[in-house]
């Protein structure tokens, strides 16, 4: 029996209906995923997928994106998108959301994502905290940068292979505690694992 796949409110930047959507929804259902959770109905927003301990990750995330026909941006090395590769990489990684930024000075590339945000008329960024598919101690802090910069909240989504969930979870008001806002956000990540590990 298929799942039903979650329906975008009004604000949500969104891709018209098409073979693709089709497409993700054929892959989820001949994969056994599901999609649980509900979005919130907000034009701007930065959204963190945890745990990412696995390369399958993004092609069950993009199978999730495209079936739900949600338009989410992400961020990707400029190096992607210039001379011969950015033909057909760059390509690519634009039409999939994609969008070039100088990882190698990261309060750059945080003005870049931040001001992307503001001046699109509806942008969801996703990014992965964990910044590697390895365990790590401490995640990165660019996402809560970028929301803090932007003015806006952050929303969690989760891959839960046990159950072959992609799972989408509360939406977070930051303060100005990075640490404590770290901690709460970590903390509701508990349950979930990756592929390969969890988050703690």
């Amino acid at each position: 029996m298929a799942h039903p796949i979650p329906a975008l409110p009004p604000q949500a930047p969104r891709h018209r209906p098409g073979p693709l959507m089709w497409l993700g929804r054929l892959i989820l259902r001949l994969g056994g995923w599901r999609i649980e959770g509900g979005w919130p109905d907000l034009s701007h927003l930065v959204i963190i997928v945890a745990p990412h301990s696995s390369a399958w990750d993004g092609f069950w995330g993009l199978a999730a994106k495209l079936a739900m026909g949600v338009d989410v941006v992400f961020m990707g090395k400029a190096e992607l998108f210039r001379g011969l590769s950015g033909w057909t990489v760059g390509w690519i990684l634009r039409r999939l959301g994609g969008f070039p930024v100088d990882r190698g000075n990261a309060q750059h590339a945080v003005e870049q994502a931040a001001a992307r945000i503001r001046a699109s008329e509806r942008a969801w960024l996703v990014l992965a905290p964990e910044g590697t598919r390895k365990r790590v101690d401490r995640w990165k802090s660019g996402f809560w940068r970028i929301a803090r910069a932007a003015e806006v909240p952050v929303m969690c989504a989760y891959f839960h292979y046990p159950e072959r969930t992609v799972g989408l979870g509360p939406v977070f008001e930051l303060s100005d505690d990075l640490d404590a806002d770290m901690a709460r956000i970590r903390a509701w990540y508990a349950p979930w694992q990756g592929k390969n590990r969890g988050t703690v």
